[in-house]
């Protein structure tokens, strides 16, 4: 197979279940240029020069401090990566941008401050601001002058974002709109000079708003102590007749759903990135601590329990960066085709991300869960260790755990993964009714047992095919018996959306394998290819057991035996000693003391 016979192939988002994807015209780290790979370098140094030597001082909130450290990434032209030129931006794309959040998303609660001032503290303003907004706000806040911060949370209106009690009401004299609320769990909310904040306009027309430190009405709460990110300012924000002048409305009176829900496809894919960083910063001492601890004369990573984790551990991070620069490349590719288009800058940018809504819901999922398995088994492989705060895993640990919560928790994403997915069929966005049928017809019919395909990864590509096959069938057979109960079925819908995050993130590591070894050659990959294998010998499992709890839950008699049977059909992998392609990858990372692939 050759890239020059390959035929361009644009999908939309969600179309991954239904159509086949391309290994050369998927994007994958492999591809960065060497600007990209110098920015990443410098991310780095950042990280090592001026955040890791003072981390209990950022954890004990020095007043001051973590507002120098993005006033220095400022110097250095980390905030304004992906902000225009025409506000003192650098103007690079969207996989650039998500490659800084990748790399700085080592830092710990600095991660957490400079994530959420470029991400929810800026973009809202950049995306809906009016000229003059963004001319005031956008240049000071890409240096790191001012810090931003979002408004949303409320303290009875978490994942109800829309159910939130702050209110707004234009003043007598039409010059200002009066606030009065609170929100909490506000980051960067102790120190940022401009806030994104979310008020119902009449009672009822959720609106967004650009409120300055300083402005009459407005004050803040202490410092919250938290589990972790203990260096990340988080405090409430109160607002008694907080008098917000009429030209800092932002976007439309009643359309602030759009600015916070757009955010948020945009915030889910970035902390896929930071959280994919963090978790090989985590490996990689991990693995260097692993060489140094004996116990029983010899050093620990000579164990084979021990290597089944550092093995496991590089097999997710190497997977969810696999997907996650797919799915960059997709929504910067779309942001492209809708300027070229003649579309605004702002609508182009969140047409991107709504485009790929799914799969940004799929990646931060994953990648939080992923950053989870890695800091936990970091602290188990560290022993009585782990749990000192003398080991950066201990904090590590503590820091991860707030990912599977914010940018909607993970249970709201996997409900939002099956309900977009749904929606979007019905809406004639995607055309699931076709391939289900086609799998519904190929339960019917009789095997084909003809000639196997020989050609490269053969086996591997027809197994991702049967996972989505299964997706097919079970999500067809749930919506045919439950109809419109579906979405009462929490856990059926939960079911259907783990299939498709392994299916996802399956076929996203072995496209990217099957590039590499395309143009490096199958002796150069074949650590690669444990990885690939490996990781797709497990998630035939996982569907399988998803798949089988949603079936038993819904279906009884000969339809739940026959359902079963075809679901068997799809999960099935060829025997494969992961133990062994384990221990290679292991001893790769060991040899070279960190992560390395």
């Amino acid at each position: 197979m050759s890239a020059a016979a390959e035929t361009k192939t644009v999908l939309k988002g969600g179309e991954w279940l239904v159509k086949e994807s391309s290994p050369f015209e998927t994007f994958t780290p492999e591809d960065f240029v060497e600007e990209q790979l110098m920015i990443r370098d410098m991310c780095d140094q950042f990280l090592d020069a001026e955040v890791y030597p003072i981390l209990d001082r950022i954890d004990n909130l020095e007043p001051g401090l973590m507002k120098s450290l993005l006033t220095k990434a400022g110097e250095q032209g980390l905030l304004s990566v992906s902000f225009p030129e025409e506000y003192g931006g650098l103007g690079k794309d969207f996989i650039t941008a998500t490659l800084v959040n990748e790399y700085l998303g080592a830092g710990h609660s600095f991660s957490v401050a400079i994530a959420a001032h470029t991400g929810i503290g800026t973009l809202p303003i950049l995306y809906f601001g009016t000229p003059e907004q963004k001319q005031k706000y956008i240049p000071r806040l890409i240096t790191g002058e001012w810090a931003g911060a979002y408004g949303l949370t409320e303290p009875n209106s978490g994942s109800d974002a829309l159910g939130a009690k702050t209110t707004a009401r234009l003043s007598d004299d039409g010059k200002h709109y009066i606030l009065n609320g609170q929100k909490c769990w506000i980051t960067n909310g102790g120190f940022a000079q401009v806030y994104t904040v979310f008020a119902k306009v009449d009672g009822d027309k959720f609106t967004g708003f650009i409120v300055e430190r300083g402005t009459e009405g407005f004050t803040q709460g202490p410092e919250e102590h938290k589990m972790g990110i203990k260096g990340s300012s988080t405090v409430q924000l109160y607002f008694q007749d907080c008098k917000v002048p009429v030209e800092n409305l932002l976007g439309e009176v009643g359309k602030g759903h759009k600015i916070a829900f757009n955010i948020l496809n945009i915030g889910r894919l970035k902390l896929c990135a930071a959280a994919i960083g963090g978790a090989r910063r985590s490996l990689s001492g991990t693995v260097e601590y692993a060489k140094t601890r004996e116990q029983f004369k010899q050093p620990i990573s000579n164990f084979g329990a021990i290597k089944h984790k550092l093995a496991e551990m590089a097999i997710r991070v190497f997977v969810g960066e696999s997907a996650l620069y797919r799915s960059a490349k997709w929504v910067g590719d779309k942001e492209h085709e809708l300027l070229a288009a003649g579309k605004p800058f702002n609508e182009a940018l969140l047409g991107g991300a709504e485009e790929y809504a799914i799969e940004c819901a799929i990646l931060k999922v994953y990648g939080s869960e992923a950053l989870d398995y890695v800091v936990d088994e970091g602290v188990q492989v560290h022993g009585g260790n782990g749990f000192s705060a003398e080991y950066n895993i201990s904090r590590a640990y503590r820091d991860s755990r707030i990912n599977r919560i914010y940018e909607g928790t993970n249970e709201i994403n996997r409900l939002l993964t099956l309900d977009m997915t749904l929606k979007r069929a019905m809406g004639g966005r995607l055309d699931l009714m076709g391939p289900a049928m086609s799998v519904q017809k190929e339960l019917m019919s009789i095997p084909d047992f003809g000639a196997e395909d020989e050609t490269a990864f053969a086996k591997e590509r027809k197994l991702v095919a049967n996972l989505k096959k299964a997706i097919l069938m079970t999500a067809g057979a749930a919506v045919q018996k439950l109809m419109m109960k579906i979405e009462n079925e929490q856990e059926v819908l939960m079911n259907l959306a783990d299939m498709a995050i392994e299916t996802y993130h399956a076929e996203s590591v072995l496209l990217r394998v099957m590039k590499m070894v395309d143009q490096r050659g199958e002796a150069a990959c074949e650590l690669y290819t444990d990885i690939m294998r490996t990781y797709l010998y497990d998630a035939a499992d996982k569907v399988n057991k998803s798949g089988k709890d949603a079936i038993n839950s819904f279906a009884e008699g000969d339809e739940q035996r026959m359902i079963l049977m075809g679901l068997k059909r799809f999960t099935k992998a060829e025997p494969f000693n992961s133990k062994e392609a384990r221990r290679r990858i292991a001893d790769k990372m060991i040899s070279e003391g960190k992560y390395c692939f």
